[in-house]
């Protein structure tokens, strides 16, 4: 599928989208909020995609929101907006496929938003990270106000949503907003590395992964553990259960079918 704002490429079952705009800082604006969408959603369709490489083109990765288009809505439209953002960045999260943000640079406003909303955080020592809506008269509208607090804790959270500052990679491994700070050169490579390791694993244990914890974030302890336990009852009938049990025992790999 051609895309104007966004580049797709599939290699060795990785598919790489990389939000194509760096005369603009790959700042999100309609058109690259739906091909956003579209293109998450063939990556979740393709049974050829085990997971998701997500970057952007330049020395950003987002820099935040087309503030020229944004500066043209009102109350309704707006809402409608960050409605249709949160939407495609919860198809990120909610992917059964693992999804790894590779942050090359900048990540402000959306941009932070929409890493947050990948499974996993991988910052190159140059990348930037902020949620400065505040300096707008706005708050974040893609999540931002959820995501960051779970991920680093209500105090810290505030700390960057009230004051707008932008913190450096190291600040953001220190909080817990990155998983990991690799140079620039190595980030494609060290992104690449990690969701191979996880596609080595099994398709169907990965998936109820993610699921478990998306699922069992937000509700009662009892709630989760219940959870986890039909997910562990489910994959004991699996195919890759007696496959991956198998093959520890033969002391070789596994060779997972995803059944």
């Amino acid at each position: 599928m051609p895309y104007d704002t966004i580049t797709f490429a599939l290699t060795d079952r990785i598919a790489t989208i990389t939000v194509n705009r760096p005369d603009k800082l790959n700042a999100l604006n309609d058109r690259v909020i739906a091909e956003l969408g579209e293109a998450i959603d063939s990556a979740r369709a393709n049974p050829e995609v085990g997971g998701v490489l997500l970057t952007g083109a330049g020395r950003a990765f987002v820099a935040g929101a087309d503030i020229v288009e944004l500066e043209q809505h009102g109350a309704v439209s707006a809402k409608a907006l960050a409605q249709r953002g949160q939407d495609v960045f919860r198809r990120f999260e909610t992917s059964p496929k693992p999804t790894i943000a590779a942050v090359n640079g900048f990540a402000l406003g959306g941009g932070c938003e929409l890493a947050m909303a990948c499974h996993i955080r991988i910052a190159s020592e140059s990348a930037k990270f902020g949620q400065p809506e505040v300096k707008l008269g706005l708050l974040p509208g893609y999540g931002g106000t959820q995501r960051l607090p779970r991920l680093v804790g209500k105090g810290r959270a505030l700390q960057l949503l009230l004051t707008g500052e932008m913190i450096d990679a190291a600040e953001a491994y220190r909080i817990g907003l990155v998983n990991r700070i690799v140079p620039a050169g190595d980030l494609l490579s060290a992104a690449t590395t990690m969701l191979q390791s996880i596609l080595a694993n099994g398709p169907l244990a990965v998936a109820h992964c993610i699921e478990a914890v998306n699922r069992g974030y937000d509700v009662t302890l009892d709630e989760a553990l219940a959870l986890e336990a039909t997910a562990f009852g489910l994959l004991a009938a699996t195919a890759d259960k007696r496959e991956g049990t198998r093959a520890f025992v033969e002391k070789r790999a596994a060779k997972f079918s995803g059944a």
